[in-house]
C-alpha cells in the first residue's frame, strides 16, 4: 500500500489515493493500525481521496480509532494540497466531504478552505457549543498552558449529554491580538496539536462571547502546532457565513506499508 503523510499545523494524516476504490472502508482494524504511532505509520487520522460525481473528488475521513468521522478542517486543507501533488488540481478545488461540498484555494504557503455556514450557537453559562462540520464545546480559561487538558476535557466528553455521540472540547485563552487554543478530539481521545473545525468554532465562539456587532471578522489563533486564521461574516445574532479556515498544509513524506 502506497501512502502519503501530510500535516496541517501539527494535525497529521495518512493520505491514500483511492480513486480506484480499493480500500475497504469497513476495515476499522486496518485504519487503526495505519494510524498507530508505534506499530503503524502514525497519524491523527486517515483520509481517502476518491472519485466523485458531484465534485472533483471526495474526501473520506477516519479518526485514529478506526471509525468514520465528521468533517476535519485541517484534513480538508491537507487533501487539497494532496490533490495538487497528484496533479488533479492546480490552485482551486471543489470537493465533497461528509458535511457537503467545500471549496479551497491554494498558494505556495497556505490553503484557504471554505467551511459550512453556522446558524446555531448554544451559549451556556459554562461553555458554548456549536457545530462547524464537527461538534465542538468551547470553554474560556485563564491558565491554558498549565491546564490538565485530559482531566478537564473528559469531564465534558464523557458526561451524560455527550457520552454517546461525543464532542470535541476546546479551551481558549485571550492573548493580546489573538486567541490561544488547545483541543481534545473525540475519536483520537487525546489532545491534538491542532484541530481545524475546533479553530473555526473557537473564532466564532469568541465573536459571540465578546458581543460583537454585525460585520466581517478576521480572527488569528495560535494552536500548539502553529498559526491559523478564520475569516467570516456575522449577522449580529448567531449566523456566520462565508467562513474560511486559512493556514499551512504540508506534505511530509510518502512510502509503502
Amino acid at each position: 500500500m502506497h501512502f502519503y503523510k501530510y500535516q496541517g499545523t501539527g494535525n497529521d494524516f495518512v493520505m491514500l489515493d483511492d480513486r480506484k476504490h480499493e480500500f475497504d472502508i469497513k476495515n476499522s482494524h486496518l485504519v487503526k493500525l495505519l494510524c498507530d504511532r508505534r506499530f503503524g505509520i502514525g497519524a491523527d487520522g486517515l483520509i481517502l481521496l476518491r472519485n466523485s460525481n458531484e465534485a472533483q473528488f471526495e474526501m473520506i475521513y477516519f479518526n485514529s480509532d478506526g471509525n468514520l468521522s465528521s468533517m476535519c478542517g485541517n484534513g480538508g486543507r491537507c487533501i487539497a494540497r494532496f490533490a495538487q501533488q497528484l496533479g488533479i488540481i492546480e490552485t482551486k478545488v471543489t470537493f465533497k466531504a461528509i458535511d457537503g461540498i467545500h471549496q479551497a484555494s491554494l498558494t505556495p504557503n497556505e490553503v484557504s478552505l471554505k467551511m459550512n455556514d453556522v446558524t446555531t450557537v448554544e451559549n451556556n453559562q459554562d461553555y458554548l457549543f456549536l457545530n462547524t462540520g464537527s461538534p465542538h464545546l468551547i470553554k474560556f480559561v485563564s491558565d491554558l498552558d498549565t491546564l490538565d487538558i485530559l482531566t478537564e476535557a473528559r469531564k465534558y466528553r464523557y458526561n451524560e449529554r455527550f457520552r454517546e455521540l461525543g464532542t470535541n472540547v476546546n479551551f481558549i485563552q485571550r492573548d493580546i491580538d489573538q486567541l490561544k487554543i488547545r483541543t481534545y478530539e473525540r475519536g483520537v481521545e487525546d489532545e491534538t496539536l491542532s484541530c481545524g473545525t475546533g479553530i473555526t468554532a473557537a473564532a466564532i465562539a469568541n465573536i459571540i462571547n465578546e458581543h460583537k456587532s454585525a460585520g466581517s471578522y478576521q480572527v488569528k489563533l495560535h494552536s500548539r502546532g502553529g498559526e491559523l486564521q478564520v475569516l467570516c461574516n456575522y449577522d449580529g445574532k448567531e449566523t456566520f457565513e462565508h467562513v474560511y479556515l486559512i493556514g499551512a498544509a504540508e506534505y511530509v513524506f510518502d512510502g509503502n506499508f
